[in-house]
């Protein structure tokens, strides 16, 4: 790695984006005795999912799991009393969890020798990038990986610059905790959100444009979550589209199309109506990198883009946007980059919503198989039959396996449960191992778990399961 007196610096290989995918692609082919520069707006690294997303919702999504778990405490006979609420310690310590696992990836990159330069990026052709704001103004590259990821949507057609309305990075912000709030979207990011602020005590208001939540997803593991939703929210309307906002002194007067014919006023609202890929500002006009009609930056299996040194992963290139996902494709860009011969070839790419219910899946689903006219077998385990889920009163779960009919082969699991997202690992395993039912069916597992649902779900398939009973 060079650097001239003009501030131009030459380098094997330029990460511009530091969050999963790219803090994971810098770290791994430094590790492969690459020289590495690794580019970022921010500060410091982690990108959105540390500083604005995955890691904070999760923070305070663990505290909404700890009010409610006070609160059905009252179900075995324990009472608590009504929370009191410290928004102010309550930031701080979301802060503290950010800044903590920032301090440690700055660490790691210096360990390996990651040289981090703050700057915003921009290709001027297929070997360079000019930087801007930045203590460079040039790099020279071998090799490009660019992961800049997503940001928010908006409404399409209402444009409103407001305080009171919210995206997702504002609303981890946490500046408050209004007394009514509008969620504007039924996914896993308006799902998350509403419930940390109805657990906070907002009375929570949710619009979803279409005829159910989280769209998509198997309905028979929507179900119990949508249950709890139901209770936990204020309101829940599906078929409804926001047609028009307005900021009032009172607040933010909303018009809707669908199940609601007022227009009520809310004090916040809520915008996760979905994210997009953030390839606009890169300059890639000046490079041959394509893109398609929404923006994502066209890849082959090895995350390669139509320019052959230039590398592309995680949200700015081909869906699902999760984290693991560009994490593990930052690994195989830098083994790529090193001149292995390997593929992003994973068949489960596991999904999972932290509500309460969580909502957790990978590989194949029921609806996708109907979509496809796929033969398969579903079977079915409800947590009402596990002696931990009833030991620990949660008993709404549910456990789905999707088998190959003929081989038995596991092509999908599901999951809506305490700790679903923990326990899809041993689906993901499954699925990409290709395990038949047998496999699944034989394992031991500890008794009492709710792991043992996965293997009650196996021995379903096959006729065995102790604990269902069918003629």
């Amino acid at each position: 790695m060079t650097e001239s007196s003009g501030g131009t610096r030459e380098s094997d290989v330029v990460v511009i984006g530091a969050g999963p995918g790219g803090y994971a692609a810098a770290f791994h082919a430094a590790d492969l005795g690459l020289q590495v520069t690794l580019v970022d707006s921010r500060e410091e690294l982690g990108g959105v999912c540390l500083h604005a997303g995955c890691i904070p919702s999760k923070a305070l999504l663990f505290v909404s799991q700890l009010l409610g778990e006070a609160r059905r405490a009252q179900e075995f006979g324990i009472h608590f009393g009504d929370p009191e609420i410290d928004v102010q310690t309550l930031r701080k310590w979301k802060e503290g969890v950010v800044s903590q696992l920032a301090g440690g990836l700055s660490d790691l990159a210096k360990r390996r020798g990651v040289r981090f330069v703050r700057g915003s990026a921009r290709f001027e052709n297929s070997q360079s990038l000019g930087l801007e704001e930045s203590e460079i103004s040039r790099i020279i590259f071998k090799h490009a990986v660019i992961a800049t990821g997503s940001r928010p949507m908006g409404i399409p057609g209402i444009e409103i610059e407001s305080d009171r309305v919210m995206d997702s990075t504002a609303a981890l912000n946490l500046e408050e905790v209004p007394k009514t709030l509008l969620v504007v979207g039924g996914g896993y990011i308006g799902l998350e959100l509403g419930t940390v602020y109805a657990s906070l005590g907002s009375q929570v208001t949710l619009v979803e444009l279409t005829d159910g939540l989280l769209p998509g997803v198997d309905r028979d593991l929507v179900r119990p979550l949508g249950r709890r939703i139901q209770d936990l929210f204020a309101q829940v309307h599906l078929n409804t589209r926001v047609v028009a906002m307005k900021e009032t002194e009172r607040g933010i007067e909303v018009k809707f199309e669908g199940e609601i014919t007022q227009q009520p006023m809310f004090d916040k609202v809520l915008v996760s109506v979905g994210r997009q890929s953030n390839s606009d500002q890169l300059g890639l006009e000046k490079t041959r990198v394509e893109r398609d009609a929404k923006g994502a930056i066209q890849v082959d299996e090895q995350c390669r883009t139509a320019d052959r040194e230039i590398f592309a992963i995680g949200d700015v290139a081909a869906p699902p946007m999760l984290a693991h996902k560009a994490t593990r494709e930052g690994k195989v860009v830098a083994q790529v980059i090193a001149g292995q011969e390997v593929a992003f070839d994973n068949v489960a790419v596991p999904a999972v919503v932290f509500t309460d219910p969580e909502v957790a899946w990978c590989g194949l689903t029921e609806t996708q198989a109907k979509s496809e006219g796929r033969k398969i077998k579903v079977t079915r385990f409800p947590w009402a039959a596990s002696g931990r889920a009833v030991a620990v009163g949660r008993t709404e779960g549910l456990t789905k396996i999707i088998f190959d009919p003929e081989s038995g082969q596991v092509l999908g699991v599901g999951l809506v449960g305490i700790h679903a997202g923990e326990l899809i690992g041993e689906g993901v395993l499954a699925v990409e191992m290709a395990a038949l039912a047998e496999d699944l069916a034989s394992i031991i597992h500890t008794h009492p778990t709710f792991s043992e649902t996965l293997g009650e779900a196996a021995e379903a398939f096959l006729g065995q399961s102790m604990n269902l009973y069918r003629k």
